[in-house]
């Protein structure tokens, strides 16, 4: 069977570890685990990022970014399709299509709307409220048979099911796919290296608080040595770091990088202290991100390639997306 996986990723710049080890190495699995005419479909949600007001300049700026990143990771785009969002135009024709099927109350459900409207609702763009609608449009308008998401967005995903079944039986066609979710494993939760019970996060005013893509070995090597810790030693299991949740971070991004358990991981340091466990850990963070820093510094210091590659992606998308997108106005009695 043919599999079309397609997910998107809004493009915010100073990548960090948590990103890294979220979304991102997650897409290189499963672009490495295609064959044949299988493919996975990337893109950069900078229609997505204009739901709220943006820096022009800045966002263009995260586009590039976001797509060094992704490259420098390991997403190959001859081996994918790698795209922005914005270079296809079919993305919001299709949406704006699809918004004739999609119902208020159904968008009314949504509760990403709520949590990032807040109090504001009547303040918020329309587009914060609509975007679902959009997401349907950028996964049924490749056939998605898949489509990778967390716990956040399992709503959205129901919602684009729920669209292309009415749009299919109001206009008596089979033309959209119904994509299945892809759950993907339980990532490590990347917690801030000033405050354990913080989420690691580019919006903290402090950047000791990260691991960012684009650190240096020696500036790595400072953060891990700074990270916030306690002055037990490590325990034999996990269970006994409950109540210590930088140690518990510290341990956690250890076995995530390495690919092993937190309790395989404790019981190699178990009884050491911090000061043997921090230089491990650095070393293993400078070995695993030194490469992609590398990749990343170099692509980020030369638009004119990754807007090349881009615009290949772009092509690739456009032409993909155009019998589905032609299929669908002739649905509806606009075209012949």
């Amino acid at each position: 069977m043919i599999q079309r996986i397609v997910s998107g990723i809004q493009p915010t710049g100073n990548l960090h570890l948590g990103n890294y080890l979220g979304a991102i190495r997650n897409w290189v699995r499963m672009q490495d685990a295609m064959a044949g005419d299988s493919r996975c479909f990337f893109f950069l949600a900078d229609l997505h990022a204009i739901t709220v007001h943006n820096d022009p300049a800045a966002l263009r700026a995260n586009v590039r970014e976001m797509a060094a990143a992704l490259i420098a990771a390991g997403i190959d785009p001859h081996r994918s399709v790698l795209f922005s969002q914005a270079q296809v135009p079919a993305h919001p024709e299709l949406a704006w299509l699809l918004n004739g099927t999609a119902r208020i109350g159904w968008l009314n459900r949504m509760t990403q709307f709520k949590e990032k409207s807040g109090k504001n609702r009547e303040g918020a763009s329309i587009g914060l409220f609509a975007y679902p609608v959009l997401q349907a449009a950028d996964v049924l308008l490749y056939q998605a048979t898949h489509v990778p998401v967390g716990e956040d967005q399992k709503q959205h995903l129901e919602l684009a099911r729920d669209i292309a079944t009415k749009f299919n039986t109001d206009f008596a066609v089979d033309l959209f796919t119904l994509p299945e979710p892809i759950i993907a494993p339980a990532a490590a939760r990347i917690m801030s290296l000033r405050e354990g019970t913080a989420k690691m996060s580019k919006s903290d005013p402090s950047d000791m608080s990260r691991i960012n893509l684009v650190d240096d070995a020696d500036m790595i090597v400072q953060k891990i040595r700074k990270a916030k810790t306690d002055p037990a030693p490590l325990p034999d299991g996990p269970a006994e770091l409950a109540d210590r949740p930088e140690a518990r971070n510290l341990v956690g991004i250890y076995a995530a990088l390495a690919e092993r358990t937190a309790a395989d991981v404790l019981g190699e340091f178990a009884g050491r202290g911090f000061g043997a466990f921090k230089p491990a850990l650095a070393d293993l963070l400078v070995a695993t991100l030194g490469p992609v820093r590398a990749r990343l510094v170099a692509l980020r210091d030369d638009p004119a390639e990754l807007d090349r590659l881009l615009a290949l992606g772009a092509g690739k998308a456009r032409e993909a997306a155009a019998p589905t997108l032609a299929a669908a106005y002739r649905a509806l009695g606009l075209r012949d």
